[in-house]
């Protein structure tokens, strides 16, 4: 197992993200046990010893079930992580209560690293405001040793990430972005990853295979990933694209079952990043591939002129494009509605004057009403 150093500690650079974990029937509360503990049992023995649970994973249950396993080794082998479920405004006065409840169900007197969960469009202002106390919160249990390390996870735009670290970056120890060779332009990454960089905070990586998009290509796709790497998968190439980015200390993977799990850490055994040549030829792929399902909006805003609601179009169909070409998820939906009520998809009037101008000749109008009935 690679390991990464990090203020005198040293993290496998793979770590076990627990969202995913093996199930017994379809309910995604209902977790088998018996093969989760065969998974952590043979992670631990081949040298993995970060793992990330969160309140609101495998429906509540992800942190009971790593705290009972987990508990059966001792607590200076290996290094925990969770999050404070900011993604739902109403817990944002809970903080205390849901963090004391965390320590309890995870069995630990502690978590080596704590997160701001899922920093986005839609709770950036909560986050920020100083009277639901939960910056100062998780700063005293840093203090008194309950959290070791704090951070935070985005999946919001790279403007969120800005605002979130002008006011709290001084203390942020490391942060967790969606970072593959898809969303390394797509969803900003690079950019991501670089604001990091300047402000040294390190970065974890989550969804390195985009839930399991990036090794379900397409044949003419996986045809030329093997022209690249014939001896590996497409998941141990988009392992290696992530090796290539020096600013990564831990890799999350949210792997599903045991061979999943001892691909990964025979993939991690070995250091052996992508040269730039090769990356080049990832981003090239990544581009074809979010294009043909994309609106090509270059953003100019000669339609945000005539918008008689003054909708954002640009922003809309740059959430309508992510929406598309990931099949549905959570992203879009919950920015639109950070998005002020007047300004959504649903109060586009279909004038199209935003049409007449649009030097891409999109028709925005049916983008729109295509929008509203896909998140509906």
């Amino acid at each position: 197992m690679l390991y990464k150093d990090f203020k005198g500690e040293k993290l496998s650079a793979l770590g076990l993200g627990m969202m995913r974990l093996p199930l017994k029937g379809s309910s995604d509360s209902d977790i088998d046990e018996a093969h989760t503990e065969r998974m952590i049992a043979y992670a631990i023995e081949h040298g993995v010893n970060y793992f990330d649970t969160a309140w609101g994973y495998h429906n509540g249950h992800s942190e009971i079930v790593a705290g009972k396993l987990l508990s059966k080794y001792p607590r200076d082998k290996y290094f925990l992580a969770s999050k404070f479920p900011g993604y739902d405004l109403g817990n944002m006065t809970k903080v205390n209560e849901i963090f004391a409840k965390q320590l309890e169900k995870c069995r630990t007197p502690y978590f080596d690293f704590y997160l701001f969960h899922n920093v986005c469009e839609m709770n950036i202002d909560a986050y920020l405001d100083e009277k639901y106390g939960v910056y100062d919160y998780l700063i005293a249990q840093r203090d008194a040793g309950k959290i070791k390390h704090l951070g935070l996870s985005v999946h919001g735009s790279l403007d969120i990430l800005k605002r979130f670290l002008d006011k709290y970056g001084k203390d942020m120890e490391f942060c967790q972005v969606q970072l593959n060779w898809l969303d390394w332009d797509f969803q900003e990454a690079k950019k991501k990853v670089e604001l990091l960089g300047e402000m040294g905070i390190p970065v974890w990586v989550m969804e390195p295979v985009r839930g399991g998009k990036l090794v379900n290509l397409p044949d003419k796709y996986l045809s030329k990933l093997k022209t690249m790497r014939k001896d590996e998968t497409a998941a141990e190439v988009a392992f290696r694209f992530i090796q290539s980015v020096p600013q990564v200390g831990v890799t999350l993977s949210g792997m599903s079952n045991f061979e999943q799990l001892a691909e990964n850490i025979k993939t991690y055994e070995a250091n052996k990043p992508l040269t730039e040549s090769e990356r080049e030829q990832l981003f090239a792929m990544a581009k074809e591939m979010t294009s043909a399902k994309s609106l090509p909006c270059t953003a100019c805003r000669y339609c945000t002129n005539y918008c008689p609601k003054n909708i954002d179009i640009p922003e809309i169909i740059k959430l309508y494009n992510e929406h598309v070409f990931s099949d549905g998820g959570f992203l879009a939906p919950m920015a639109l509605d950070a998005i002020e009520e007047g300004k959504r998809p649903t109060s586009c009037v279909g004038c199209r004057s935003c049409e007449a101008v649009c030097p891409q000749q999109i028709k925005i109008s049916e983008m729109m009403k295509d929008f509203v009935q896909k998140v509906k």
